[in-house]
């Protein structure tokens, strides 16, 4: 079958995206989540890239793969030219929308902390307007049009302003209703359902291990993809869930939950507000961080 590439054509704009962020991050799986496609996308990308080549740019194994010398001689280049790109379609984006501020954060984040913090932001920052977008990863500032990120982070990132927002700490969480049915004791947490996000999947064996419930199965349980469903199944009484502090403040503050524990365990990561070193953003910095702080 004839490849769709033709040597008399230069390769398409998406195929050289792909294989410049598989090599960058040697992963396809990786490249996959920062351009939003599936790895099947990034790996049929590369392939038409190295049809039209003619050569293969990765050597491919059942560790994953490594980069070939002909890929090595051209991420450098590409890499270059794609940020400078991301520069200049930065540089229209403010031009054509001076007053739009975007942010990025944990869809966790967005929903449960910075959803009921818009209003006062929108005070602060009267002439603007914000624009919201829930993702898993932090951005490529180089290569998203984001002015602003929230990510649960421990990690100093390369080219990126990282300012705390506060400590949290980890506690159990459940509904009123599990609390007048008996729950102050090991046993007692040991008859109810454990409630789990995915992504937070320890949280309940680190917990149980500093409050010395040994007892209790932390593997058992219920799991959620996403921390906000965990966290409506602990409102509507559907078992406890490890709540972080920050996320949790607002149903507890409203009696929507309670906290049947007096155990709370310093959370192992912090709530970041993440910018890129050069952003206008920067010189505002401190009011952001007065609205966001936990």
């Amino acid at each position: 079958m004839p490849s769709s590439f033709s040597r008399s054509k230069s390769p398409s704009l998406n195929a050289l995206k792909a294989f410049e962020a598989a090599a960058r991050h040697q992963s396809f799986v990786k490249a996959a989540h920062e351009l939003n496609v599936t790895a099947g996308a990034i790996a049929q990308q590369v392939k038409q890239l190295e049809d039209w080549i003619g050569c293969p740019l990765f050597q491919r194994s059942a560790q994953g793969i490594k980069l070939t010398p002909e890929s090595q001689l051209a991420l450098p280049m590409l890499s270059k030219a794609f940020d400078q790109l991301s520069d200049a379609v930065m540089a229209l984006h403010h031009a054509g929308k001076p007053t739009e501020i975007t942010i990025a954060a944990l869809p966790s984040v967005a929903l449960l902390w910075l959803s009921p913090r818009l209003p006062q932001l929108s005070a602060m920052f009267s002439d603007c307007f914000f624009s919201i977008t829930a993702q898993e990863y932090p951005p490529n500032f180089r290569r998203e049009p984001f002015d602003l990120a929230l990510f649960y982070t421990d990690k100093e990132i390369e080219g990126v302003t990282r300012i705390l927002l506060g400590k949290e700490e980890l506690l159990p969480v459940c509904a009123p209703s599990l609390l007048r049915k008996g729950l102050a004791t090991e046993m007692d947490l040991k008859s109810v359902r454990l409630l789990h996000d995915t992504v937070w999947r320890d949280y309940w064996r680190i917990w149980l291990d500093f409050a010395g419930m040994t007892s209790i199965d932390a593997s058992k349980g219920s799991e959620f993809s996403l921390y906000s469903m965990a966290l409506q199944a602990a409102i509507n009484g559907a078992g406890v869930l490890i709540g972080r502090s920050g996320l949790v403040r607002d149903a507890l503050e409203t009696g929507q939950l309670i906290a049947p524990f007096n155990v709370r365990l310093p959370a192992p990561d912090q709530l970041s507000l993440l910018m890129p070193q050069e952003s206008p953003m920067l010189h505002k910095a401190d009011l952001l961080v007065d609205c966001l702080r936990l």
